[in-house]
Parts: C-alpha cells; structure tokens; sequence
C-alpha cells in the first residue's frame, strides 16, 4: 500500500537569505509512503501526516530545505514504523522566477 501526498502548500520560513529569515514563503511538500497494510492491518492516516509535515516545517524554520527532508524523514518513520519506504521532495516555488526548486529524497527500510 502507499500513501501519496502531493503538493502540500505550507507557508514557512525557510532559507539561508535574509529575506527568508524574515518573510514566510510557499513550500509544496510531495510525500510517498509504503506500509504492508495488509500484513499490519493498520492504515496510516494522511491527513496525520499533513499535519505533521505543516507542524515541523513552520515550527523549526529551517535554513536548509534539506535540514527539513531529514527531519521529516525521521520523524515520519518513528511516528509510523510499519512505512517500508519513504520519498520525500521538498519545493520552493516562488525563490527564482524562472523556475521551482527543491530536494527529494528515497529511503527504503
């Protein structure tokens, strides 16, 4: 089984320049999560997740967008140990004009 998320839109500081530090901006977060549902008979519930993906991001006002992928990580796969495998893509969509930025990341368990 696996969850997906996509494009959740969190309004965060986040960045190393110092408009970043001062001003929040758009961040889209991309989540996929694997679990055996089957073997557990335990769902994870995606709107737990969002939340707690919108908790950490505002709350920790990282300077590195990758600072925030490793946290996510670990904290989503001790809040949820049956995940098997987690991808995780963090985006700046507003810092360059011409284009949307970000970091992802797998990881099999």
């Amino acid at each position: 089984m696996k969850i997906i998320i996509e494009k959740l839109k969190i309004e965060a500081i986040i960045g190393i320049l110092d408009f970043e530090r001062i001003t929040p901006q758009s961040v889209l977060v991309d989540i996929e999560a694997t679990y055996d549902y089957l073997k557990t008979s335990k769902f994870i519930d995606y709107s737990q997740i969002t939340q707690i993906i919108t908790t950490d991001i505002q709350e920790s006002k990282y300077e590195l967008i990758e600072e925030a992928l490793v946290s996510l990580k670990d904290i989503l796969t001790l809040e949820f140990p049956t995940i098997s495998s987690l991808y995780v893509k963090i985006s700046k969509p507003n810092i360059l004009s011409n284009c949307t930025v970000g970091v992802s990341e797998l990881w099999n368990f």
